[in-house]
């Protein structure tokens, strides 16, 4: 019994070190986070303070009371959700019937066209962004919506993604709607949309969550106050000569705790999601 209890031990020795290693690189990976949310609560001053308070002694609540009488927070705020969602719709739309087309149809030219899907995920979108940007200009959608929305809805990753769903399908199942005299806009919709549900789940939350936090882009087109972004009114905070940090970092808080609501609501989704495009893909 000691040496089976011992030879447990020593199979178990591991696990428990790679545990560990795994909590410790986890905090250190929050601890950058935890520092904004307590600094948030303390005054300039208090942020500079030596030695550091590692938890705030005092809560000092006027840097978001500051934050929302002095700026349009709300309105950036609502920006982003439009902006965030209306993306990220489209995207998933246009995907979806891409990769659907790419991997259950037959037509000429079907593997250049993904091998041109491909080789467009290895292009940094900062490489075409001023010829974008004209065309924008062109078309007079600078300082709105569309402005912000419309050049977004252009990206393969959401095909790219979406193929290995749509690729896990059995074939059977479409051939079986054929048979019962369904059209390819029924099958699509209606039958081989709900199987793939978990990849859509997945790619609504990395493509909302990349145009939420898409700094340079909506910096480019966002001209007016009123039209800011949530991650571009913030970081107007930075470029301000007042040297309070605490108002700043209440000010990173409220452009974080949307993101970080909606992963722990929907992070379930999002594993599976990845998880079967993994296992099936």
């Amino acid at each position: 019994m000691k040496r089976r209890w011992r030879r447990r031990k020593k199979a178990e020795l591991p696990d428990r070190i790679a545990n560990m290693v795994v909590v410790f690189l986890a905090v250190l990976n929050l601890f950058p986070f935890y520092w904004m949310i307590t600094s948030s609560f303390k005054t300039s001053a208090g942020i500079f303070k030596m030695p550091p308070d590692w938890f705030p002694t005092t809560f000092y609540f006027q840097n978001y009371v500051d934050l929302f009488t002095g700026q349009p927070i709300v309105r950036w705020a609502v920006n982003s959700i439009i902006v965030a969602l209306g993306t990220t719709i489209l995207v998933i739309i246009c995907s979806t019937m891409a990769a659907y087309a790419i991997s259950m149809l037959q037509f000429p030219g079907k593997k250049i066209v993904f091998g041109v899907v491909i080789f467009s995920l290895m292009i940094p979108k900062e490489i075409f962004i001023v010829p974008l940007f004209e065309i924008v200009q062109t078309f007079r959608w600078s300082d709105n919506y569309l402005g912000m929305i419309l050049p977004n809805v252009a990206t393969c990753f959401g095909v790219f993604l979406m193929k290995g769903f749509f690729d896990s399908v059995p074939e059977s199942l479409r051939e079986a709607a054929k048979l019962d005299g369904a059209n390819e806009f029924v099958i699509f919709y209606r039958i081989i949309l709900p199987v793939v549900k978990p990849g859509i789940g997945a790619l609504f939350i990395l493509n909302f969550v990349q145009v939420w936090n898409n700094y340079l882009w909506q910096m480019l087109i966002a001209r007016s106050k009123e039209m800011m972004t949530l991650q571009v009114g913030i970081a107007s905070l930075m470029m301000d000569i007042n040297p309070n940090f605490a108002y700043k970092m209440a000010g990173a808080v409220i452009a974080a705790l949307p993101m970080l609501i909606m992963f722990i609501f929907f992070q379930k989704y999002f594993t599976k999601g990845i998880t079967v495009g993994s296992v099936k893909g």
